[in-house]
């Protein structure tokens, strides 16, 4: 179903492509431009959903769309920052591997006819989280691996939570 919070969400997938341009290109001012597409991803993240409770716009894709949009974009940032050597090899494959999974699982779990689950308040606080520290590891900032590390762990605790929910909708 085609409604604003799903326009948005589609405008996301856009941003991912266009932030590893930006990021990679030789432009001034680079990082700014850089930090305000993925702010840019973030409001328009918070505005979907926003519209979608409040208007009764849910729909299953957008449950589906929504979370990938998100993973996407993290995945691409935290690809640019192993390339630029800002993170460690072993936190991108954690993030990566964590990211992928749920992606898959998600996936294989709406292609099969089971129930998906919207994310819920831990996700998305690990989501809100994953951009500070994305952030905090752009600008160099004091403890943003430290606090990237705390992230990762919050991350794979969410994770957990979420399987056993999803499984949990899905054992009726």
């Amino acid at each position: 179903m085609i409604n604003i919070p799903n326009i948005l969400t589609i405008f996301r997938f856009f941003l991912v492509p266009t932030y590893l341009f930006i990021y990679f290109s030789d432009i001034p001012s680079k990082l700014f431009w850089s930090v305000a597409i993925i702010l840019l991803a973030g409001i328009t993240d918070v505005v979907d959903g926003y519209i979608a409770r409040r208007y009764n716009l849910v729909t299953e894709i957008g449950s589906l769309l929504d979370p990938l949009a998100d993973k996407l974009m993290i995945i691409a940032v935290f690809l640019s920052l192993l390339i630029t050597h800002k993170i460690t090899l072993w936190a991108a494959f954690a993030v990566f591997l964590r990211d992928i999974s749920m992606i898959i699982y998600s996936t294989l779990f709406h292609l099969k006819g089971k129930k998906t689950i919207p994310a819920n308040i831990m996700g998305k606080l690990t989501t809100v989280l994953f951009y500070i520290a994305l952030f905090t590891l752009l600008f160099s900032i004091n403890g943003a691996q430290t606090f990237l590390w705390f992230v990762i762990g919050l991350s794979y605790l969410t994770s957990l939570i979420y399987f056993v929910l999803i499984r949990s909708a899905n054992k009726e």
